[in-house]
């Protein structure tokens, strides 16, 4: 494991994290996002932004690969409703011979190396647990551990995105968070074109007319407001796929089924 000491503390810092992403369609929100966390003045910081959209659109695809693109290492922070504010920052652990390490976040790390962390669903988390990173979030860009008695300040190069899905809210964000999280960049559902790209990316052995049937469904839901992504379409195309060489039948014929199973009977429904 990697270490660094700061203030005369040893810190093990956390890995990064590594898979295949590709960012298809809506050019926009991409550049959106880029131009958040660009720096045009030495006087100038990036911004935190905040994206919003129901859960499978893609926001932490984006993310990653915009910093990937940017040539940036990248931490995610999965935030949930227990999350503490030690969570966040240091966390002590005890070692052998009762020895206490200071492992630091995925959020401290990519502060250290001037990486981009993703804090994924970010209104999962509580106020208390908010407020330790009030002051990341501003023109201070530092983090204090009581824990370890340090004070870290981000690197030049540091970038952080906060996700936030639009109905799994557990709490409501503090509005001095949310002032700290901006721009807000709202992901929309993919258009058809854009769809059928994402699902031919995702699952390359899906016969066209497979993904045809999985594509039209998801307008379908789209048009009537049903909260079915495509995040959705690429679990049905691969549990076709799965039944038909199971079954030894056409993947086609499976798709009602695999509908069923994947979304259930109000999307069975919808058929």
């Amino acid at each position: 494991m990697e270490k660094t000491v700061i203030s005369g503390v040893e810190l093990e810092l956390s890995p990064s994290t590594e898979f295949p992403a590709r960012w298809l369609g809506q050019e926009i929100v991409k550049r959106e996002l880029l131009a958040a966390w660009l720096i045009i003045d030495k006087e100038d910081i990036p911004l935190n932004p905040r994206l919003v959209g129901p859960p499978g659109i893609g926001k932490t695809t984006l993310a990653y690969a915009v910093a990937k693109e940017l040539g940036k290492e990248v931490w995610f922070y999965q935030a949930t409703m227990d999350t503490r504010p030690e969570d966040l920052i240091v966390t002590p652990v005890i070692e052998e011979g009762n020895k206490i390490k200071y492992v630091a976040s995925p959020i401290v790390t990519a502060m250290i190396k001037g990486g981009v962390v993703i804090i994924d669903e970010g209104n999962r988390m509580s106020e208390k647990a908010w407020a330790s990173l009030a002051p990341l979030l501003d023109h201070r860009r530092y983090v204090e551990s009581q824990i370890a008695g340090i004070t870290i300040k981000a690197h030049p190069e540091f970038r952080l995105a906060v996700t936030m899905n639009e109905d799994t809210s557990t709490y409501d964000v503090p509005e001095f968070i949310l002032s700290r999280l901006r721009p807000v960049i709202e992901l929309t559902f993919p258009s058809e074109d854009e769809e059928r790209e994402i699902l031919r990316y995702h699952v390359p052995i899906a016969p066209e007319k497979l993904i045809d049937a999985v594509v039209k469904f998801l307008q379908k839901a789209h048009q009537n407001e049903y909260p079915y992504t495509v995040r959705g379409g690429i679990q049905i195309l691969r549990y076709c796929l799965k039944l038909s060489k199971l079954k030894g039948t056409d993947p086609l014929l499976e798709f009602p089924q695999a509908v069923l199973s994947v979304l259930g009977d109000e999307a069975y429904r919808l058929l």
